[in-house]
């Protein structure tokens, strides 16, 4: 009989407990459960991880920015123009010999030549500056709101194979949302962090622009790749009085600020967990959400076909893919749905802006 009374008294107690709890504001509650708490901390070992990652795409970047398409070492064969099937085949069999000698020779240039070096580097420093800044971004906004976090993944590539040496860096977010507002600024950070640093290094691009001589511009009339400008760049021509038109010798800087604001477009897509998909996800809910994601890859897919038939560009395809793989991605829900309000609303017109000025529909051309 007492233990029966000891379960009662023990079940008025959960009783009062939620009472008590569910009359108190939820976002009081919530600010108890995720800001007043430590977000992890890296340890030794996963600094001396992340670091590694780090320089070795240093490593990898500073070959690819002395490489085509971004450098100033001639890469492409003499003696690669296979007629036949059997020197097709070949060719084929002896491009893993290629490509070591090619990476060898860029080696032994980069350490024996100061040109190759200076080049090299002024084109991955740049770049991993703006990509560092872009993820420390959302790192920084994740610490804010306490949200656990990894440091900044970066994804070394081979050159050539990966064009810049690298396929950027992530962070993978570890806790839940907190809010909508968490949402909103954690993903608007990084886009909005990558692009203030960009600024500056397409400003030194454009000052350091040096038109291309006549022979050379002769030389590549056979066929080249093109780099569209997108709309920033545009009005950096117009401010340094640049005409975009006219060959250029390879510029690293323009060159790193020309990825970096094609990375700031594709991460601003609002499909899925890309940063525009948190920015739409956090503004208009799930529903909105789902459908500017199909939209945002119809566009894309159609923007590739065109790519293909009027610059015989295949780049828009690599896009068209990750956004299929983003659709199919679930928006994680936050815990608590706190209204954005006017100054996150006036935040969102400027990452829209960021969008206009860094998307280029057809960004490397084939003439």
């Amino acid at each position: 009989m007492q233990q029966s009374y000891a379960c009662d008294l023990r079940f008025l107690v959960f009783i009062v407990v939620v009472f008590t709890s569910a009359m108190r504001d939820f976002d009081s509650i919530a600010t108890d459960i995720f800001y007043e708490r430590d977000a992890m901390r890296p340890t030794l070992r996963t600094w001396i991880k992340h670091a590694g990652l780090l320089l070795l795409t240093v490593c990898t970047a500073t070959i690819a920015g002395v490489l085509y398409p971004f450098g100033i070492k001639d890469t492409l064969p003499t003696d690669a123009e296979p007629q036949t099937w059997t020197e097709i085949f070949n060719f084929i069999l002896s491009l893993p010999w290629r490509y070591y000698n090619l990476i060898f020779d860029t080696v032994v240039a980069l350490f024996t030549d100061s040109a190759y070096l200076r080049h090299g580097l002024s084109f991955s420093l740049s770049l991993l500056f703006i990509l560092i800044c872009h993820e420390m971004g959302h790192y920084v906004a994740c610490r804010i709101y306490r949200v656990d976090a990894t440091l900044p993944y970066f994804i070394p590539t081979p050159p050539m194979i990966g064009p810049a040496g690298t396929f950027g860096a992530f962070i993978k977010i570890l806790s839940p949302m907190p809010s909508r507002r968490a949402v909103f600024d954690i993903g608007v950070a990084g886009p909005i962090a990558g692009f203030i640093a960009l600024i500056p290094i397409g400003v030194i691009g454009f000052l350091t622009h040096k038109a291309a001589p006549s022979a050379l511009e002769q030389a590549s009339e056979g066929g080249v790749l093109i780099f569209s400008d997108p709309l920033l760049f545009k009005l950096f021509a117009w401010i340094f009085g640049v005409d975009l038109n006219e060959p250029m010798l390879s510029n690293p800087f323009y060159f790193a600020a020309w990825v970096g604001l094609l990375v700031t477009a594709l991460n601003l897509i609002p499909s899925g967990q890309l940063d525009g998909g948190h920015a739409i996800y956090s503004i208009f809910g799930e529903r909105i959400h789902r459908w500017t994601g199909k939209i945002a890859f119809v566009a894309m897919t159609v923007f590739s076909i065109l790519g293909w038939f009027l610059y015989n560009s295949p780049s828009g395809f690599l896009f068209a893919v990750i956004l299929a793989v983003m659709m199919r991605v679930r928006h994680p829900e936050p815990l608590y749905d706190l209204p954005l309000g006017a100054k996150r609303k006036f935040v969102a017109v400027l990452v829209l802006l960021i969008f206009i000025l860094s998307f280029s529909p057809f960004p490397i051309q084939i003439k």
